[in-house]
């Protein structure tokens, strides 16, 4: 018996994670495919398409391989082994060949069109045109056009990328996981807290080291090091370390992955009819093309990248009279950012953790959306989980109705790619008059707890929490009829909207009352500590705002130039960033390599996205502050309009439903202290 094609007899039909085995994915994918393709079957064998019969039909197929497939890729990315690994090599070309099976399909693509060229004689509501507009385009995007020849190599390149896609992935954990700092004299610590030093200690001795320490690539062992390490020569050692994961030239080497992913995308696009991978990606998002994406990111370039060097300008003067240091290096950034926004706010990361143990800050986040958004977490230890690490709620609304499943997985382990992510193992939909509800995870790499302090998380760990919880609750409150509309399913630079708004409640005094209290005595957060943290918000936001931009404009790059020009990885990304480069270049180094967001997950030609969602973010948070962070009515709106509804409509359509009026960048520039 195979776990995973049984119906899961489990609380709330959640994933069976304790029957499940590794060597029952292969068999069950390779059966959910043959059902799938059962379905679609039965799809074109009824005489006339109508939406229902075909449409419809379409949406609701292959709910048992999503199923499986949503299990399978996520344990890959948040427990993954050896033997996982080997299977998704294995798996994804099998899920590769079936997509293209449907979206190359002729008889199918006849039945949606001809349903398509009815849609104005349809009674449709504003969601059913939607999923008709986004499934025809889903098959003429992907090749329902091409002939014959020209659908093999559709088929060909489609396998060839994910395959690379996995190679890329499997390659920076691996980076990640064989790499270790190990110190033996205590010397070599100074600057470092004590907090810090233990949690190495701890480190070492799970690693058959005792009485060292060990520092890793993990963030929440790397930042640290860097952030305190008085030792400068350790701390560039670190981030070299850090900045040259997957480029050495070995079996690890990233760079042939990445001119060959370049050199596909580029052919697939060109055989649907775009001059680049960028145009057809941004045919379908807010930005619409990649012109507009450049101009965005030169005129937010224009206006942050002045204020970035008076920054650094000022840094360097510090670390200089502070240290002598003549020359500033990107491995010292992070040791004198914190040592000057100490000196100027009288806040940092060591003088913030008491009041942001872990527990504390996840109550926080569930009452800050039981306040918002009416809902409550109730822990479920009957839920089955894949680690023990990973707690399970059922969340209800005031009434006690059922909601969805959240999961939550907080800690760094070998397992785990870097990181923080949200991710779904079960969308929502209505069907048959039922409303399937969304089993919704979010997984993350924060400080891990010592045997004498629990996890105390720094403030911007605290953010990334908040942040990936409005991920969680764009999933959590969708309320769609169909699942390929519902919850995060929207345009690709609206998709950071709930995740970056909700970031901003972690300023506020009303919201920081209800959960920052020092682990120790209970104490809640002082007045003037909060104002501190608000005073330094802006610390150095033009250096973090041209950072952004780079990273952006490397991935427009990437995505927009023709592969044959890129014959060398690291000269490209040198060329790119020299216009951001505010600090040395360090020789050897490269970040394209460990590029996950846009090598590995879906934001190619798409990372601009972080900055575009933070105009709406900055402007619709803007509202809250007029009414009041935690307005009945203000949530309301936000989420009917944004959360609940998912890709309904139009995003531009949602969010001006909910503001009253197109967003505005003002807000942003304001926030980030960008306006002159």
């Amino acid at each position: 018996m195979n776990p995973l094609l049984e119906k899961f007899n489990t609380p709330f039909e959640t994933a069976p994670f304790q029957l499940i085995k590794n060597e029952h994915f292969l068999p069950a994918v390779k059966k959910a495919i043959e059902l799938a393709k059962e379905e679609i079957t039965a799809i074109k064998s009824i005489a006339l398409p109508d939406f229902e019969n075909t449409i419809v039909a379409l949406d609701r197929s292959g709910e048992k391989l999503n199923s499986i497939s949503a299990i399978f890729f996520n344990l890959n990315s948040a427990e993954t082994n050896v033997h996982i690994q080997t299977l998704a090599r294995e798996i994804s070309p099998l899920l590769t060949a079936h997509s293209n099976d449907i979206l190359l399909d002729e008889a199918l693509f006849s039945r949606i069109q001809q349903v398509y060229e009815q849609k104005s004689q349809l009674q449709l509501t504003e969601e059913q045109k939607t999923l008709l507009e986004k499934t025809y385009k889903a098959f003429v995007r992907n090749g329902a056009r091409l002939d014959e020849k020209q659908k093999a190599r559709l088929r060909e390149i489609d396998k060839e990328l994910s395959q690379l896609g996995l190679k890329f992935g499997e390659n920076v954990l691996a980076e990640t996981n064989k790499y270790e700092l190990v110190i033996d004299n205590e010397d070599d610590l100074s600057g470092l807290p004590e907090a810090i030093k233990e949690a190495a200690a701890q480190t070492a001795e799970e690693k058959g080291k005792p009485g060292q320490w060990v520092f890793t690539l993990a963030f929440p062992s790397y930042l640290p090091f860097m952030t305190y390490a008085e030792n400068r020569a350790l701390r560039k050692e670190l981030f070299t370390a850090y900045n040259t994961k997957a480029s050495k030239g070995d079996a690890l080497d990233n760079r042939a992955h990445i001119k060959n992913m370049l050199a596909l995308k580029n052919e697939r696009a060109k055989l649907l009819g775009y001059p680049r991978f960028a145009d057809f990606v941004l045919e379908e998002r807010m930005a619409k093309n990649a012109p507009a994406v450049m101009e965005f990111l030169h005129n937010l370039l224009d206006k942050a990248k002045p204020k970035a060097e008076k920054e650094l300008e000022e840094l360097t003067a510090f670390a200089k009279d502070l240290d002598g240091l003549e020359q500033l290096e990107k491995w010292d950034f992070a040791y004198y950012s914190e040592k000057l926004k100490k000196k100027k706010y009288e806040v940092d990361d060591e003088l913030l953790r008491p009041y942001f143990k872990l527990e504390n800050v996840i109550d926080g986040v569930f009452t800050t959306a039981e306040k918002l958004f009416g809902i409550r977490f109730i822990e479920n230890k009957d839920i089955p989980k894949y680690h023990p690490d990973v707690t399970a709620y059922e969340v209800v609304d005031l009434e006690g109705k059922h909601l969805a499943v959240f999961y939550a997985d907080f800690f760094p382990r070998e397992g785990k790619r870097n990181g923080a992510w949200m991710t779904s193992y079960r969308g929502q939909k209505v069907m048959d008059g039922k409303d399937h509800r969304p089993h919704v995870s979010i997984v993350c790499n924060f400080t891990k707890p010592t045997k004498s302090k629990p996890s105390l998380l720094t403030f911007n760990e605290v953010t990334t929490l908040f942040h990936e919880f409005g991920h969680a609750l764009h999933g959590m409150l969708a309320n769609g009829n169909y699942e390929s509309l519902s919850g995060t399913s929207v345009y690709w630079d609206f998709v950071e909207l709930p995740s970056q708004i909700f970031e901003n409640w972690c300023y506020e005094k009303d919201c920081l009352d209800l959960f920052a209290k020092h682990y120790e005595t209970g104490a809640g957060i002082p007045v003037d500590l909060i104002q501190k943290i608000k005073n330094a918000a802006n610390f150095q936001q033009g250096y973090q705002t041209v950072r952004q931009i780079s990273f952006g404009l490397l991935d427009m790059a990437y995505h927009g130039t023709d592969p044959e020009k890129i014959t060398d990885i690291h000269s490209f990304e040198r060329k790119v960033m020299q216009n951001t480069q505010l600090l040395p270049e360090v020789k050897d180094t490269l970040m394209s390599t460990s590029f996950s967001h846009i090598f590995q997950g879906g934001y190619a030609a798409g990372y601009y996205s972080y900055k575009w969602a933070e105009v709406l973010d900055a402007d619709a948070f803007e509202l809250f502050l007029e009414r009041g962070i935690f307005d009945k009515v203000t949530a309301d709106s936000f989420k009917e309009n944004v959360l609940s509804a998912g890709g309904k409509e139009h995003p531009s359509i949602l969010y001006k439903r909910f503001r009253g009026r197109e967003p505005r960048p003002e807000a942003l520039l304001k926030r980030a202290g960008l306006l002159n």
